[in-house]
Protein backbone atom coordinates (compact mmCIF):
# COMPACT_ATOMS: atom_id res chain seq x y z
CA UNK A 1 0.00 0.00 0.00
CA UNK A 2 1.72 3.43 -0.93
CA UNK A 3 2.39 6.12 1.38
CA UNK A 4 -0.48 9.37 1.42
CA UNK A 5 1.22 12.32 -0.04
CA UNK A 6 0.73 15.17 2.05
CA UNK A 7 -2.12 16.70 0.92
CA UNK A 8 -4.01 13.67 0.73
CA UNK A 9 -4.01 13.16 4.46
CA UNK A 10 -7.26 13.07 6.70
CA UNK A 11 -7.27 16.29 8.71
CA UNK A 12 -5.73 19.57 8.38
CA UNK A 13 -3.72 18.84 11.41
CA UNK A 14 -2.06 15.52 9.63
CA UNK A 15 -1.43 17.87 6.77
CA UNK A 16 0.54 20.58 8.60
CA UNK A 17 2.40 18.03 9.98
CA UNK A 18 3.37 16.05 6.77
CA UNK A 19 4.64 19.41 5.44
CA UNK A 20 6.31 20.49 8.34
CA UNK A 21 8.61 17.28 8.31
CA UNK A 22 9.23 17.52 4.80
CA UNK A 23 11.27 20.78 5.89
CA UNK A 24 12.47 19.51 9.42
CA UNK A 25 14.29 16.66 7.89
CA UNK A 26 16.67 18.09 5.79
CA UNK A 27 17.29 20.74 8.32
CA UNK A 28 18.77 18.43 10.72
CA UNK A 29 20.67 16.70 8.57
CA UNK A 30 22.49 19.92 8.61
CA UNK A 31 22.16 20.72 12.27
CA UNK A 32 23.90 17.78 13.56
CA UNK A 33 26.70 19.03 11.97
CA UNK A 34 26.65 22.29 12.68
CA UNK A 35 26.11 21.70 16.34
CA UNK A 36 28.90 19.59 17.19
CA UNK A 37 31.14 21.64 14.54
CA UNK A 38 30.44 24.97 16.61
CA UNK A 39 30.60 23.17 20.08
CA UNK A 40 34.17 21.71 18.78
CA UNK A 41 35.05 25.21 17.49
CA UNK A 42 34.59 27.30 21.12
CA UNK A 43 36.25 23.66 22.85
CA UNK A 44 39.65 24.10 21.24
CA UNK A 45 39.96 28.14 20.92
CA UNK A 46 38.75 28.50 24.40
CA UNK A 47 41.44 25.87 25.84
CA UNK A 48 38.64 23.79 26.65
CA UNK A 49 36.96 26.03 29.66
CA UNK A 50 34.59 23.59 30.44
CA UNK A 51 37.28 21.70 31.79
CA UNK A 52 39.73 24.29 33.24
CA UNK A 53 36.91 26.88 34.31
CA UNK A 54 34.59 23.65 35.66
CA UNK A 55 35.18 24.07 39.86
CA UNK A 56 35.51 28.04 39.42
CA UNK A 57 32.00 27.73 37.22
CA UNK A 58 30.85 25.94 40.63
CA UNK A 59 31.93 28.24 42.99
CA UNK A 60 30.04 31.24 41.01
CA UNK A 61 27.16 29.54 41.46
CA UNK A 62 27.15 29.01 44.83
CA UNK A 63 28.14 32.57 45.52
CA UNK A 64 25.92 33.94 42.97
CA UNK A 65 22.92 34.37 45.29
CA UNK A 66 23.96 37.99 46.15
CA UNK A 67 22.78 40.95 44.28
CA UNK A 68 24.94 43.29 43.03
CA UNK A 69 22.64 45.65 42.06
CA UNK A 70 19.33 47.12 41.57
CA UNK A 71 19.01 46.08 38.26
CA UNK A 72 18.51 42.22 37.57
CA UNK A 73 17.88 39.17 38.94
CA UNK A 74 20.71 36.85 41.05
CA UNK A 75 23.45 35.11 39.70
CA UNK A 76 21.81 32.20 40.95
CA UNK A 77 18.55 32.88 40.12
CA UNK A 78 19.26 33.08 36.10
CA UNK A 79 20.98 29.86 36.40
CA UNK A 80 17.60 27.90 38.00
CA UNK A 81 16.09 30.08 35.68
CA UNK A 82 17.82 28.80 32.29
CA UNK A 83 17.98 24.93 34.51
CA UNK A 84 14.25 25.16 34.64
CA UNK A 85 13.83 25.22 31.31
CA UNK A 86 16.61 22.84 30.55
CA UNK A 87 15.25 20.27 33.54
CA UNK A 88 12.08 19.11 32.70
CA UNK A 89 10.37 16.44 30.21
CA UNK A 90 13.28 16.38 27.90
CA UNK A 91 15.17 14.59 30.93
CA UNK A 92 12.43 12.31 31.52
CA UNK A 93 10.14 11.76 28.38
CA UNK A 94 12.91 13.20 25.62
CA UNK A 95 15.30 10.02 26.88
CA UNK A 96 12.96 7.96 26.61
CA UNK A 97 12.09 8.82 23.58
CA UNK A 98 15.53 8.80 21.96
CA UNK A 99 16.57 5.30 23.63
CA UNK A 100 12.83 4.01 22.53
CA UNK A 101 13.56 5.12 18.48
CA UNK A 102 17.46 5.71 18.58
CA UNK A 103 18.50 2.62 20.76
CA UNK A 104 20.99 2.68 24.00
CA UNK A 105 23.10 4.64 21.88
CA UNK A 106 21.38 7.89 21.64
CA UNK A 107 23.01 8.43 25.48
CA UNK A 108 26.51 8.63 24.34
CA UNK A 109 25.67 11.09 21.57
CA UNK A 110 23.92 12.91 24.30
CA UNK A 111 26.56 12.68 26.72
CA UNK A 112 28.59 14.31 23.69
CA UNK A 113 26.56 16.78 22.55
CA UNK A 114 26.52 18.33 26.12
CA UNK A 115 30.08 17.88 26.42
CA UNK A 116 30.85 19.46 23.56
CA UNK A 117 27.68 21.89 23.83
CA UNK A 118 28.73 23.62 27.36
CA UNK A 119 31.52 25.71 25.20
CA UNK A 120 28.64 26.93 23.04
CA UNK A 121 26.46 27.28 26.17
CA UNK A 122 29.50 29.40 27.67
CA UNK A 123 29.59 31.41 24.93
CA UNK A 124 26.28 32.42 24.05
CA UNK A 125 25.35 33.45 27.71
CA UNK A 126 28.91 35.45 27.95
CA UNK A 127 27.63 37.49 24.79
CA UNK A 128 24.21 38.04 26.50
CA UNK A 129 25.87 39.44 29.38
CA UNK A 130 27.81 41.90 27.49
CA UNK A 131 25.62 42.69 24.94
CA UNK A 132 22.65 43.44 27.53
CA UNK A 133 20.36 46.67 27.66
CA UNK A 134 18.51 47.97 30.60
CA UNK A 135 14.91 48.09 30.54
CA UNK A 136 13.36 51.67 29.76
CA UNK A 137 10.16 51.08 32.09
CA UNK A 138 11.94 49.58 34.97
CA UNK A 139 15.27 49.26 34.87
CA UNK A 140 15.89 45.94 34.66
CA UNK A 141 18.35 43.81 32.55
CA UNK A 142 17.17 42.26 28.94
CA UNK A 143 19.14 40.35 26.63
CA UNK A 144 19.93 37.23 24.61
CA UNK A 145 20.20 36.15 20.69
CA UNK A 146 18.45 39.25 19.48
CA UNK A 147 20.32 41.98 21.63
CA UNK A 148 23.69 40.84 20.62
CA UNK A 149 22.74 39.87 16.96
CA UNK A 150 21.68 43.23 16.76
CA UNK A 151 24.32 45.43 18.72
CA UNK A 152 27.35 42.74 17.85
CA UNK A 153 26.17 42.18 14.41
CA UNK A 154 24.26 45.45 13.38
CA UNK A 155 21.52 42.94 11.46
CA UNK A 156 18.31 44.30 13.16
CA UNK A 157 16.37 41.88 10.64
CA UNK A 158 18.15 38.79 11.83
CA UNK A 159 17.70 39.45 15.37
CA UNK A 160 14.29 40.15 15.07
CA UNK A 161 14.31 36.87 12.87
CA UNK A 162 15.24 34.79 16.06
CA UNK A 163 13.00 36.78 18.19
CA UNK A 164 9.93 35.66 16.54
CA UNK A 165 11.65 31.79 15.95
CA UNK A 166 11.89 31.80 19.73
CA UNK A 167 8.88 33.13 20.30
CA UNK A 168 7.28 30.11 18.74
CA UNK A 169 9.73 27.50 19.56
CA UNK A 170 9.66 28.49 23.53
CA UNK A 171 6.36 30.44 24.17
CA UNK A 172 4.20 28.22 21.68
CA UNK A 173 5.63 24.88 21.05
CA UNK A 174 8.18 24.19 23.97
CA UNK A 175 5.33 24.90 26.09
CA UNK A 176 2.66 22.56 24.62
CA UNK A 177 5.11 19.32 25.08
CA UNK A 178 5.13 20.23 28.61
CA UNK A 179 1.33 20.37 28.88
CA UNK A 180 1.52 16.82 26.04
CA UNK A 181 3.90 15.25 28.44
CA UNK A 182 2.02 15.72 31.71
CA UNK A 183 -1.31 14.83 30.25
CA UNK A 184 0.53 11.35 29.30
CA UNK A 185 1.99 10.49 32.92
CA UNK A 186 -1.83 11.15 34.60
CA UNK A 187 -3.19 8.51 32.02
CA UNK A 188 -0.47 6.01 32.63
CA UNK A 189 -0.46 6.79 36.70
CA UNK A 190 -4.41 6.97 36.80
CA UNK A 191 -4.85 3.57 34.46
CA UNK A 192 -6.86 5.85 32.21
CA UNK A 193 -6.24 3.14 29.04
CA UNK A 194 -8.05 0.97 27.19
CA UNK A 195 -6.80 -2.07 29.35
CA UNK A 196 -8.36 -0.35 32.41
CA UNK A 197 -12.24 -0.09 30.82
CA UNK A 198 -11.34 4.01 29.68
CA UNK A 199 -12.70 4.20 25.88
CA UNK A 200 -11.20 7.00 23.38
CA UNK A 201 -14.46 8.78 24.04
CA UNK A 202 -13.75 8.88 27.48
CA UNK A 203 -9.72 9.59 27.17
CA UNK A 204 -10.82 12.77 24.99
CA UNK A 205 -12.65 14.49 27.71
CA UNK A 206 -10.15 13.60 30.03
CA UNK A 207 -7.25 15.35 28.21
CA UNK A 208 -9.71 18.47 27.82
CA UNK A 209 -10.32 18.77 31.58
CA UNK A 210 -6.34 18.46 32.05
CA UNK A 211 -5.81 20.50 29.97
CA UNK A 212 -8.37 23.35 31.32
CA UNK A 213 -7.18 22.75 34.77
CA UNK A 214 -3.18 23.20 33.53
CA UNK A 215 -4.19 26.63 31.47
CA UNK A 216 -5.86 27.66 34.98
CA UNK A 217 -2.51 27.46 37.16
CA UNK A 218 -0.55 28.36 34.54
CA UNK A 219 -2.20 31.64 34.36
CA UNK A 220 -1.22 33.55 37.33
CA UNK A 221 2.33 32.35 36.88
CA UNK A 222 1.90 34.00 33.03
CA UNK A 223 0.73 37.09 33.81
CA UNK A 224 3.46 37.93 36.94
CA UNK A 225 6.29 38.23 34.57
CA UNK A 226 10.26 37.02 34.89
CA UNK A 227 10.42 38.78 39.12
CA UNK A 228 8.07 35.65 40.03
CA UNK A 229 9.54 33.56 37.30
CA UNK A 230 12.77 34.02 39.16
CA UNK A 231 11.58 33.27 42.94
CA UNK A 232 9.31 30.63 41.62
CA UNK A 233 12.22 28.61 39.58
CA UNK A 234 14.67 29.16 42.80
CA UNK A 235 12.31 27.31 45.11
CA UNK A 236 10.97 24.07 42.58
CA UNK A 237 14.07 23.24 41.14
CA UNK A 238 16.11 22.47 43.79
CA UNK A 239 13.50 20.07 45.73
CA UNK A 240 12.19 18.25 42.51
CA UNK A 241 15.97 17.54 40.76
CA UNK A 242 16.97 16.22 44.45
CA UNK A 243 14.25 13.76 44.68
CA UNK A 244 14.48 12.67 41.09
CA UNK A 245 18.25 11.86 41.86
CA UNK A 246 17.72 10.24 45.22
CA UNK A 247 15.37 7.76 43.30
CA UNK A 248 17.71 7.28 40.27
CA UNK A 249 20.95 7.12 42.61
CA UNK A 250 19.06 4.29 45.40
CA UNK A 251 17.84 2.91 41.38
CA UNK A 252 21.83 2.46 40.66
CA UNK A 253 22.96 1.12 43.95
CA UNK A 254 20.62 -1.92 43.94
CA UNK A 255 21.81 -2.56 40.68
CA UNK A 256 25.24 -1.40 40.14
CA UNK A 257 26.63 -5.12 39.43
CA UNK A 258 24.56 -4.73 35.97
CA UNK A 259 26.13 -0.77 35.43
CA UNK A 260 29.34 -1.72 33.71
CA UNK A 261 27.00 -3.60 31.34
CA UNK A 262 24.73 -1.06 30.19
CA UNK A 263 27.70 1.03 29.87
CA UNK A 264 29.12 -1.09 27.28
CA UNK A 265 25.44 -1.42 26.04
CA UNK A 266 25.38 2.20 25.08
CA UNK A 267 29.12 2.42 23.71
CA UNK A 268 28.31 -0.66 21.45
CA UNK A 269 25.10 0.33 20.20
CA UNK A 270 26.13 4.16 20.00
CA UNK A 271 28.50 3.25 17.09
CA UNK A 272 25.84 0.03 15.61
CA UNK A 273 25.33 2.05 12.15
CA UNK A 274 21.47 2.63 10.86
CA UNK A 275 21.63 5.63 8.89
CA UNK A 276 18.76 8.38 9.62
CA UNK A 277 18.19 9.87 6.47
CA UNK A 278 19.14 10.55 3.00
CA UNK A 279 20.88 13.16 1.06
CA UNK A 280 23.98 13.98 1.16
CA UNK A 281 25.21 14.40 4.76
CA UNK A 282 21.90 12.73 6.17
CA UNK A 283 23.31 9.17 5.10
CA UNK A 284 25.96 9.98 7.44
CA UNK A 285 23.72 10.35 10.69
CA UNK A 286 23.10 7.56 12.58
CA UNK A 287 19.36 7.27 14.36
CA UNK A 288 21.01 7.06 17.48
CA UNK A 289 23.03 9.75 16.57
CA UNK A 290 20.24 12.11 15.15
CA UNK A 291 17.80 11.31 18.26
CA UNK A 292 20.49 11.61 20.54
CA UNK A 293 21.34 15.26 19.67
CA UNK A 294 17.98 15.98 19.06
CA UNK A 295 16.68 15.25 22.49
CA UNK A 296 20.32 16.40 24.04
CA UNK A 297 19.53 19.54 22.57
CA UNK A 298 15.99 19.56 23.60
CA UNK A 299 16.87 19.00 27.03
CA UNK A 300 20.08 21.33 28.10
CA UNK A 301 19.67 23.92 24.78
CA UNK A 302 23.51 24.33 24.75
CA UNK A 303 23.87 26.52 21.56
CA UNK A 304 20.17 27.28 20.93
CA UNK A 305 19.86 30.46 21.93
CA UNK A 306 17.23 29.84 25.05
CA UNK A 307 19.33 29.91 27.76
CA UNK A 308 21.48 33.33 27.40
CA UNK A 309 17.74 35.16 27.94
CA UNK A 310 17.72 34.34 31.47
CA UNK A 311 22.05 34.25 31.35
CA UNK A 312 21.56 38.07 30.32
CA UNK A 313 19.10 39.28 33.26
CA UNK A 314 21.86 38.99 36.39
CA UNK A 315 23.12 41.19 37.85
CA UNK A 316 26.84 40.10 37.71
CA UNK A 317 30.51 42.06 37.98
CA UNK A 318 31.89 40.40 34.76
CA UNK A 319 29.84 38.74 31.86
CA UNK A 320 32.20 35.51 31.86
CA UNK A 321 30.99 34.83 35.35
CA UNK A 322 27.39 34.23 34.16
CA UNK A 323 28.70 32.36 31.16
CA UNK A 324 30.40 29.86 33.57
CA UNK A 325 27.40 29.24 35.16
CA UNK A 326 24.98 28.59 32.14
CA UNK A 327 27.54 26.50 31.59
CA UNK A 328 27.70 24.45 34.29
CA UNK A 329 23.49 24.09 33.87
CA UNK A 330 24.15 21.89 30.79
CA UNK A 331 26.30 19.73 32.67
CA UNK A 332 24.14 19.39 35.21
CA UNK A 333 21.20 18.78 33.08
CA UNK A 334 22.18 16.57 30.67
CA UNK A 335 25.43 14.47 32.28
CA UNK A 336 23.32 14.40 35.80
CA UNK A 337 19.57 14.16 35.36
CA UNK A 338 19.36 12.51 31.73
CA UNK A 339 22.10 10.00 32.93
CA UNK A 340 19.73 9.08 35.72
CA UNK A 341 16.55 8.71 33.36
CA UNK A 342 18.77 6.49 31.00
CA UNK A 343 19.86 4.53 34.03
CA UNK A 344 16.45 3.85 35.18
CA UNK A 345 15.46 2.76 31.82
CA UNK A 346 18.12 0.59 30.78
CA UNK A 347 18.07 -1.25 34.21
CA UNK A 348 14.27 -2.03 33.87
CA UNK A 349 12.96 -5.55 33.36
CA UNK A 350 10.90 -4.61 30.69
CA UNK A 351 8.78 -7.41 28.18
CA UNK A 352 10.86 -6.54 24.40
CA UNK A 353 7.68 -6.09 23.11
CA UNK A 354 6.49 -3.16 25.59
CA UNK A 355 5.23 -1.20 22.83
CA UNK A 356 6.08 2.08 25.29
CA UNK A 357 7.56 5.54 24.54
CA UNK A 358 8.02 9.08 25.97
CA UNK A 359 7.41 9.26 29.67
CA UNK A 360 5.44 6.29 29.86
CA UNK A 361 8.33 4.10 29.05
CA UNK A 362 9.53 5.87 31.82
CA UNK A 363 7.32 5.37 34.18
CA UNK A 364 6.87 1.72 33.48
CA UNK A 365 10.86 1.26 34.45
CA UNK A 366 10.32 3.30 37.88
CA UNK A 367 7.50 0.78 38.43
CA UNK A 368 9.78 -1.54 37.79
CA UNK A 369 12.20 -0.90 40.14
CA UNK A 370 10.20 0.34 43.03
CA UNK A 371 6.81 -0.63 43.12
CA UNK A 372 3.62 0.38 41.19
CA UNK A 373 3.62 3.86 43.66
CA UNK A 374 6.28 4.67 41.36
CA UNK A 375 4.02 5.74 38.23
CA UNK A 376 2.40 8.13 40.57
CA UNK A 377 5.62 9.52 41.95
CA UNK A 378 6.92 10.04 38.58
CA UNK A 379 3.85 11.68 37.20
CA UNK A 380 4.27 14.49 40.51
CA UNK A 381 7.80 15.09 39.88
CA UNK A 382 7.05 14.98 36.47
CA UNK A 383 4.41 17.82 36.49
CA UNK A 384 6.77 19.84 39.00
CA UNK A 385 9.64 19.36 36.22
CA UNK A 386 7.20 20.39 33.72
CA UNK A 387 5.54 23.23 35.35
CA UNK A 388 8.80 24.85 36.16
CA UNK A 389 9.80 24.16 31.85
CA UNK A 390 6.15 26.28 31.75
CA UNK A 391 7.88 29.51 33.42
CA UNK A 392 11.20 29.50 32.12
CA UNK A 393 9.98 29.01 28.54
CA UNK A 394 7.51 31.92 29.31
CA UNK A 395 10.66 34.36 30.50
CA UNK A 396 12.53 33.80 27.60
CA UNK A 397 9.72 34.40 25.30
CA UNK A 398 9.01 37.32 26.88
CA UNK A 399 12.24 39.05 26.48
CA UNK A 400 11.94 38.79 22.96
CA UNK A 401 8.63 39.93 23.10
CA UNK A 402 9.67 42.96 24.77
CA UNK A 403 12.89 43.20 22.19
CA UNK A 404 10.50 43.20 18.99
CA UNK A 405 8.01 45.81 20.88
CA UNK A 406 7.35 46.75 24.14
CA UNK A 407 3.70 46.65 24.27
CA UNK A 408 0.90 46.19 27.11
CA UNK A 409 -1.64 44.95 24.29
CA UNK A 410 0.96 42.62 22.57
CA UNK A 411 2.28 41.48 25.49
CA UNK A 412 -1.58 40.52 26.84
CA UNK A 413 -2.67 38.81 23.52
CA UNK A 414 1.32 37.14 23.53
CA UNK A 415 0.48 35.40 27.08
CA UNK A 416 -2.80 34.59 25.95
CA UNK A 417 -1.72 32.63 23.01
CA UNK A 418 1.12 31.09 25.62
CA UNK A 419 -1.99 29.32 27.42
CA UNK A 420 -3.68 28.77 24.41
CA UNK A 421 -0.89 26.46 23.41
CA UNK A 422 -0.40 25.11 27.22
CA UNK A 423 -4.12 23.68 26.35
CA UNK A 424 -3.56 22.54 22.28
CA UNK A 425 -0.77 20.40 23.44
CA UNK A 426 -2.79 18.68 26.30
CA UNK A 427 -5.28 17.79 24.06
CA UNK A 428 -2.92 16.54 20.54
CA UNK A 429 -0.94 13.59 19.45
CA UNK A 430 2.55 13.44 20.85
CA UNK A 431 3.96 12.75 17.47
CA UNK A 432 2.87 16.18 16.13
CA UNK A 433 3.83 18.25 19.16
CA UNK A 434 7.80 16.85 19.62
CA UNK A 435 7.83 17.63 15.59
CA UNK A 436 6.92 20.98 15.73
CA UNK A 437 9.46 21.25 18.77
CA UNK A 438 11.97 19.87 16.58
CA UNK A 439 11.08 22.48 13.95
CA UNK A 440 11.29 25.22 15.37
CA UNK A 441 14.25 24.38 17.47
CA UNK A 442 16.25 23.84 14.22
CA UNK A 443 14.92 27.54 13.12
CA UNK A 444 16.20 29.33 16.24
CA UNK A 445 19.37 27.24 16.78
CA UNK A 446 21.03 27.97 13.13
CA UNK A 447 20.35 31.62 13.61
CA UNK A 448 22.00 31.40 16.76
CA UNK A 449 24.97 29.16 15.95
CA UNK A 450 26.28 31.33 13.36
CA UNK A 451 25.89 34.57 15.28
CA UNK A 452 27.50 33.29 17.76
CA UNK A 453 30.51 32.19 15.88
CA UNK A 454 31.07 35.65 14.22
CA UNK A 455 30.54 37.45 17.50
CA UNK A 456 33.56 34.65 19.09
CA UNK A 457 36.07 36.97 18.98
CA UNK A 458 34.94 39.08 21.90
CA UNK A 459 34.29 35.50 23.82
CA UNK A 460 37.58 35.01 23.42
CA UNK A 461 38.34 38.32 24.71
CA UNK A 462 36.20 38.46 27.93
CA UNK A 463 37.49 34.72 28.68
CA UNK A 464 41.32 36.30 28.87
CA UNK A 465 40.23 39.23 30.60
CA UNK A 466 38.76 37.25 32.97
CA UNK A 467 41.37 34.18 33.56
CA UNK A 468 44.08 37.39 33.79
CA UNK A 469 42.70 39.09 36.57
CA UNK A 470 41.44 35.39 38.37
CA UNK A 471 45.43 34.62 38.08
CA UNK A 472 46.53 37.61 39.55
CA UNK A 473 44.48 37.02 42.13
CA UNK A 474 41.58 39.50 42.18
CA UNK A 475 37.55 39.59 42.17
CA UNK A 476 37.31 39.71 38.08
CA UNK A 477 35.46 43.10 36.85
CA UNK A 478 34.86 43.91 33.48
CA UNK A 479 35.61 47.48 32.25
CA UNK A 480 34.71 48.30 29.02
CA UNK A 481 36.42 51.56 28.75
CA UNK A 482 39.97 49.19 28.39
CA UNK A 483 38.54 47.86 25.26
CA UNK A 484 37.45 50.95 22.75
CA UNK A 485 36.18 48.93 20.02
CA UNK A 486 33.15 48.12 21.90
CA UNK A 487 32.56 51.27 22.48
CA UNK A 488 29.65 51.90 19.78
CA UNK A 489 28.06 48.05 20.52
CA UNK A 490 27.39 47.90 24.64
CA UNK A 491 25.62 49.88 26.66
CA UNK A 492 28.53 52.19 28.96
CA UNK A 493 26.52 52.96 31.79
CA UNK A 494 26.47 49.18 32.30
CA UNK A 495 30.05 48.39 31.89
Amino acid sequence: MSKLTCAEQASFLDQFHCYMNALSSPMWEYLVWVLVGVGLYFTLFTGFVQVRLFRQSVRAMLSGRQKNGEHGITAFQAFVTGLASRVGTGNIAGVAIAISTGGPGAVFWMWLTALIGMSSAFAESTLAQLFKVRDTENGQFRGGPAYYITHGLKQKWLAILFAISLIFCFGFVFNAIQSNTIVLAIQSAANLTAEHGVSEEQWAVYKHLIGAILLIITAPIIFGGIKRVARISEALVPVMALIYLIIAVYVVFVNASEIPRIIGLILDDAFSFKAAGGGLLGGLVSQAMLLGIKRGLFSNEAGMGSAPNAAAAADVKHPVSQGMIQMLGVFVDTIIVCSCTAFIILLAQLPADHGLDGIQLTQAALENHIGSWGQTLLAVILFMFCFSSVIGNYAYAESNIQFIKNNRVLMVVFRMLVLGFVYFGAVNKSSLIWDMGDFTMAIMSFINLVAIVLLSKWVFTLLNDYVKQLTAGKEPKFKAENYPALKDKINSTIW
